[in-house]
């Protein structure tokens, strides 16, 4: 299933948030979009997800969710969203409630996802003991558990520590290499970007605009931390948002 954003405008009350965003979200690919604080970056997200109305312009959807998908669209966060009286398998277990699945399949959907995100031998653990990393691994096998056509993610490693991050961008670059997935991926992150993005979107202080849409070719499977062409990439973003990142910084400092 592919996305396609037509003119979407939002606001709130008098400020403008977005303003004119037209893109197309291709299927199996994975969309960054980054900018500088406040120019709507999380808002573009909610809109795309249905959790608000744009004031003007539409998402389209484009084609039918994969075979199975109990939830087209789905959310993963930086704050993890678990229930800590749950656990593993019961966090997981939670999307699948809902839905008319056998007990016997919504088992059998639990422990494959929890395989494929290596966390098969931590099921019975509880939230509390679980490390940060952990916790986002648990956050990414619930959404693979409803087999997303588009995976929607806020910042989802930016509350981890920087090694922790790294170990993460590879399980996600592995499970995409296994089985490729839509993603939206909002990110402050310019190196998660380029290490990420199939596409990456740049916009503009607020209201929040298109400046750039940049396509990065290598591989996914390929990208490496040093790979001088991927930091010719972040250098170019850098480029583009550092002056309004640095007057969104002043503007918020200064209150």
């Amino acid at each position: 299933m592919e996305l396609r954003l037509d003119g979407i405008r939002h606001a709130y009350g008098e400020t403008d948030v977005l303003d004119g965003i037209s893109l197309d979200i291709p299927s199996g690919r994975i969309v960054c979009v980054i900018g500088p604080s406040g120019c709507g970056k999380s808002t573009l997200l909610r809109l795309i997800g249905g959790l608000e109305r744009p004031t003007e312009g539409q998402v389209i959807q484009l084609g039918a969710p994969p075979a199975g998908s109990l939830n087209p669209l789905t959310y993963i966060f930086q704050d993890f969203a678990l229930l800590p009286w749950r656990t593993v398998a019961g966090n997981v277990s939670l999307v699948l409630e809902d839905h008319p699945v056998s007990r016997s399949e919504r088992e059998d959907t639990i422990a494959d996802v929890l395989i494929r995100t290596g966390l098969i031998e931590f099921r019975d653990a509880l939230p509390k003991n679980l490390s940060g990393g952990m916790k986002q691994r648990v956050a990414i096998a619930r959404a693979l558990a409803v087999r997303p056509a588009v995976w929607l993610m806020d910042e989802p490693l930016s509350a981890l520590d920087a090694q922790t991050r790294e170990l993460l961008m590879d399980d996600l670059v592995g499970l995409w290499s296994r089985e490729p997935f839509t993603a939206i991926y909002v990110t402050h992150n310019l190196a998660e970007a380029v290490r990420l993005g199939h596409r990456i979107v740049v916009l503009s202080r607020r209201p929040g605009r298109i400046r750039e849409v940049i396509e990065v070719r290598a591989p996914l499977e390929a990208r490496k931390t040093a790979d001088p062409n991927l930091e010719a990439h972040q250098r170019r973003l850098w480029s583009l948002i550092r002056e309004e990142a640095e007057a969104a910084d002043r503007e918020l400092v200064g209150g």
